[in-house]
């Protein structure tokens, strides 16, 4: 069995912390107002008998009300031992201990009342309907903080739960962006070794060299990448560039590249090489597949609380003969944003004849 963390340490304590200061809470509070209920409905309307015994009767409220906050305390720590049984067995100990201490409760009542008050020996002129009355409303008292101690314990309990799906939700979430993106890398990287490697094959070595050294620049600045969780719109696009520069190394005058960014819209919080399949997509499917000089146009915008990506290069459905593999990237990315924001997310492709535009619209929220 694992040793618990030190952040699970410190939530555990922040939890227990916060139910002792809840508890304390409510013991003042909550015996104060019996010692308010009682002197108002049992003390104060016997202030015109000729007997009254005022300072009998404090002294007396002050004792059965700090035995009484005494018993309760106990039942507190009987059921925080207890609580993790099963509930009925739970239940039927809570109550069980409840009725004991309340009957102690009912006779600390009754010997303090008759002695005090009255000064009498407490079982002197005591019958069976006196004592089951005090005892009735002693055992209601102690089965009403039983069961607000039921509420309090088994809502820290409900929200530790939470609180444990939520982690394990976030830790899934994570995986799977994780998984989600390390599909991408391979790929590139294939694409971008075999253009090398073409390139040595056909003897141009400086142009192999220099796609080599952007190859190590690009990979750098994504290692950087490596332990975010998140991003914002404007590091994607130093590391697009980054990318597309190796691509004009290899496809030189082809490959014209316009980018038109909102300012507003670069802080915008994106996972981490988010673009990258995109314009990798028109890349392959645009540039690659026609020898004439290609287009790629990147518009970034914000629209009310959205992010609006378009992504338009040259070459229509007729340059993709072979549609088995289009779009890989694009579901990718459609299941890493969803993943992320947590909400669908648009991504469609519309192919005309001569241009293939990609539309993302995402929330859009500030990076931190």
């Amino acid at each position: 069995m694992n040793a618990p963390t030190q952040s699970e340490l410190t939530i555990s304590l922040q939890a227990f912390s916060k139910q002792s200061h809840q508890f304390w809470s409510l013991q003042i509070l909550g015996w104060l107002g019996y010692t308010v209920v009682v002197f108002i409905s049992i003390i104060h309307p016997q202030f015109d008998d000729n007997d009254f015994n005022l300072k009998g009767q404090l002294l007396n409220l002050a004792v059965e009300v700090s035995f009484g906050f005494t018993l309760s305390f106990v039942q507190w720590s009987i059921i925080r031992r207890i609580v993790h049984w099963p509930l009925k067995r739970t239940l039927i100990m809570s109550f069980v201990s409840a009725a004991i201490l309340g009957l102690v409760f009912n006779i600390i009542k009754l010997a303090s009342y008759k002695t005090i008050v009255y000064n009498q020996v407490w079982y002197q002129e005591l019958n069976m309907l006196e004592f089951g009355g005090w005892f009735l409303f002693s055992i209601s008292t102690m089965f009403v903080w039983t069961a607000i101690f039921f509420i309090m314990l088994y809502n820290a309990r409900l929200q530790k739960e939470h609180e444990m799906l939520l982690r394990a939700q976030t830790a899934a979430k994570d995986a799977q962006l994780q998984m989600l993106r390390y599909q991408l890398n391979p790929h590139f990287m294939f694409n971008t070794m075999n253009a090398i490697s073409t390139l040595i094959m056909k003897k141009e070595n400086d142009m192999a060299q220099e796609m080599l050294d952007k190859l190590c620049d690009f990979f750098r600045a994504s290692l950087q990448h490596d332990t975010s969780d998140a991003s914002h719109l404007g590091k994607e696009l130093e590391l697009l560039q980054l990318y597309l520069s190796i691509e004009k190394v290899r496809f030189g005058e082809r490959l014209m590249v316009i980018f038109d960014i909102n300012d507003k819209a670069k802080q915008a919080k994106i996972p981490p090489l988010i673009l990258q399949p995109i314009v990798e997509n028109a890349i392959k499917y645009g540039v690659e597949a026609r020898k004439q000089q290609n287009l790629i146009e990147i518009r970034v915008s914000k629209q009310d609380e959205q992010l609006k990506v378009l992504v338009e290069n040259d070459g229509g459905a007729s340059d993709r003969p072979n549609e088995k593999g289009f779009g890989i990237g694009l579901s990718n990315t459609k299941e890493r944003l969803e993943t992320f924001f947590s909400t669908p997310c648009e991504l469609r492709v519309e192919s005309g004849s001569t241009k293939t535009r990609v539309t993302m619209v995402i929330p859009f929220v500030i990076a931190k």
